[in-house]
């Protein structure tokens, strides 16, 4: 007789038991769905300060802004080809053995 009862008892105290769990687990769940969200914006957040970072690098290595700073602030310019002087080196005579 103790024993049916004990039974009993057992399955009415897992009821909340396992309500109180399945709580938790949601609770859990929702808690890490927020993170995940938060992560995820974060993410994209930072793909888009890359894309920035990508564009402003491709902008300030750009040949014209370096060649427009060459004139303007630093007053170089161009040196015409018969300025030249090319020089080439070979193995041979001279080379010291």
């Amino acid at each position: 007789m103790i024993k049916k009862y004990l039974l009993l008892y057992v399955l009415v105290l897992s009821i909340p038991l396992c309500l109180g769990l399945l709580v938790w687990q949601s609770n859990r769940y929702k808690n890490l769905a927020n993170e995940l969200k938060r992560l995820e914006q974060t993410q994209a957040e930072w793909i888009e300060s890359n894309k920035k970072l990508i564009a402003g690098i491709s902008e300030y290595s750009s040949v014209q802004r370096i060649e427009n700073i060459a004139k303007n602030e630093l007053n170089l310019r161009k040196i015409p080809p018969e300025y030249y002087l090319q020089v080439k080196i070979t193995e041979g005579k001279g080379h010291g053995h």
